[in-house]
């Protein structure tokens, strides 16, 4: 049997859930949640504090509208599938060819062969590669995930992002440090050293995205 320990589990992780169960512990659940999770039983992990009894998760709907933020206990959880995991599937012909964020997809992978990071696609293309279900639209965003445990530098930073620029889609990438996440073209092009960070306690604005220490950062507003 599957044991879920929740330090396991990072953010844009899809989990693989025992939807009845998840169903039943949140009865005041909006309607539209025991049909998708029956669907597709998979949830996402948002940013937040993770406990022995807790993960912090978001339910996908059919439409934009329908996201519902909530929490997973680990016992319900049966499997967990990581961005970079994701990277490894095969997008079907039939989606590459009209999607543009699957296109896009595709054309990373190659422009970033050499990356020795592991990412790979969040959102609604991460979701579509993990459950098959195609929720992935013509005019959705390309998200993606790095996970940077080590400090990367800001001209490795912009060697990537400048293989991302050009693509036939808009492209999201978010670096995840193990204290927060920021964005790849922020940290790439601002001409300020500090940037936008996201910890699971909120937004702060940051020059050192792998430092825990509070004096070099201040709330952003």
């Amino acid at each position: 049997m599957f044991h879920c320990e929740p330090h396991s589990v990072r953010t844009h992780d899809l989990l693989g859930i025992d939807a009845n169960h998840l169903i039943d512990a949140h009865a005041s659940a909006p309607e539209w949640v025991e049909e998708y999770l029956r669907k597709s039983p998979f949830v996402v992990v948002r940013r937040g504090r993770l406990t022995d009894q807790e993960i912090p998760v978001g339910v996908r709907g059919a439409e934009r509208n329908q996201r519902w933020a909530t929490f997973c206990h680990p016992k319900f959880v049966i499997t967990i599938l990581s961005p970079p995991q994701l990277l490894r599937r095969t997008v079907p012909m039939s989606r590459a060819d009209v999607i543009p964020a699957f296109r896009a997809l595709n054309v990373l992978k190659d422009r970033w062969a050499d990356l020795d990071l592991p990412w790979g696609p969040t959102g609604s293309v991460g979701f579509e590669l993990a459950t098959g279900r195609p929720v992935t639209a013509e005019v959705s965003d390309l998200d993606i995930a790095i996970r940077a445990r080590e400090r990367i530098s800001r001209e490795q930073a912009r060697s990537l992002w400048e293989r991302v620029v050009g693509l036939q889609t808009k492209v999201d990438v978010r670096v995840e440090t193990p204290e927060c996440s920021f964005s790849l073209e922020e940290f790439a092009c601002a001409s300020c050293p500090r940037i936008l960070l996201r910890y699971p306690g909120g937004l702060r604005l940051g020059d050192d995205p792998w430092s825990g220490c509070l004096s070099t950062m201040e709330t952003a507003t």
